[in-house]
């Protein structure tokens, strides 16, 4: 990665779900360096959020999947294909996707679908179209573009089986995960993409993890979920509910513990569950955080301005 590609990070949707509770998209964003994106997580809006961005599929190089939540997968099918072939402006080219294999600690995980699944079965569940479009308008047989890749978790043996490690890179990007705490989903990611223009790490769906603060050691963007516990207890929610969010989730302020041990220099606020004003998000991280805090909204733009140290990454 010795060139410095403009790097920019485009937070298609902030939403946690699945349920709808104002107006923001789902949970998705997009990294672009260059004249190319990554996406990562493929929540609801994602794709009219990706075209109002500018962002079309002929330049897609790779998607991400934290976790096989519906709210982080429920518009891959969509986005493939109004993203897909000339006459959408959309991919000729092979694009892997990347996201959990099948979860072996959950009494039905053999029966259970992981990425490689959800892939595959979007592609069955959609064949009729798929081949009407290829025939009918020329486009390129989606099944042999589209590659699934169930990322391989560290063995549990390891002296350090939650250290970061690499998934993907190429010619622009380095990116890493780390299993973090989404109890009961196993595995759960987060992730890391390194530019030579500087990092952006994603939290995913996770509680206060310290994992995810060795992979976002130093980042320059932290995007982190954060749950309004009192929202939810104010509303009346089941303790089962209740109990989930706090061994699932993360608050604002507890984004910002995140954010201080990792010494991130920009904490953006995503994935956020529950109804508060964007000052209350706000001022529950900067209580544990001195740090510049965004608290995110579709469509927002946050660039990537290289320091000089970067320029031989």
């Amino acid at each position: 990665m010795s060139d410095i590609f403009s790097t920019e990070l485009i937070t298609l949707g902030t939403a946690a779900g699945p349920a709808i509770r104002g107006k923001e998209n789902g949970m998705a964003s997009a990294v672009v360096v260059g004249d190319q994106f990554y996406m990562i997580d493929f929540g609801l809006g994602c794709v009219r959020s990706a075209h109002e961005a500018g962002l079309r599929g002929q330049d897609f190089k790779a998607g991400f999947i934290t976790h096989l939540h519906s709210d982080h997968v429920a518009e891959l099918p969509g986005f493939l294909m109004w993203n897909w072939g000339a006459p959408v402006d959309g991919f000729d080219h092979p694009i892997s996707i990347y996201g959990p294999g099948r979860d072996d600690g959950h009494p039905d995980g053999q029966q259970l679908s992981g990425t490689e699944g959800l892939v595959s079965h979007t592609l069955e569940a959609f064949s009729y179209d798929l081949r009407i479009r290829e025939t009918d308008e020329a486009r390129p047989v989606m099944s042999e573009l589209i590659r699934p890749v169930e990322i391989a978790v560290p063995e549990s043996g390891m002296a350090e089986p939650r250290a970061p490690f690499t998934v993907y890179e190429d010619d622009r990007v380095k990116i890493s995960a780390a299993l973090v705490d989404h109890p009961p989903v196993n595995p759960a990611f987060a992730f890391r993409v390194d530019t030579a223009a500087g990092s952006i790490t994603f939290s995913g769906d996770t509680a206060e993890s310290d994992a995810l603060i060795r992979l976002a050691q130093d980042t320059d963007i932290l995007v982190h979920e954060a749950v309004n516990l009192d929202f939810f207890a104010a509303k009346g929610f089941s303790e089962a509910f209740m109990n989930h969010q706090r061994q699932s989730h993360t608050t604002a302020a507890g984004a910002g513990r995140v954010a201080t041990a990792s010494n991130a220099k920009h904490l953006v606020l995503s994935h956020l569950a529950g109804v508060a004003t964007a000052a209350e998000w706000a001022a529950g991280a900067r209580s544990t955080y001195t740090g510049t805090v965004d608290v995110a909204t579709s469509g927002q733009r946050f660039a990537l301005v290289p320091e000089p140290s970067y320029a031989g990454v």
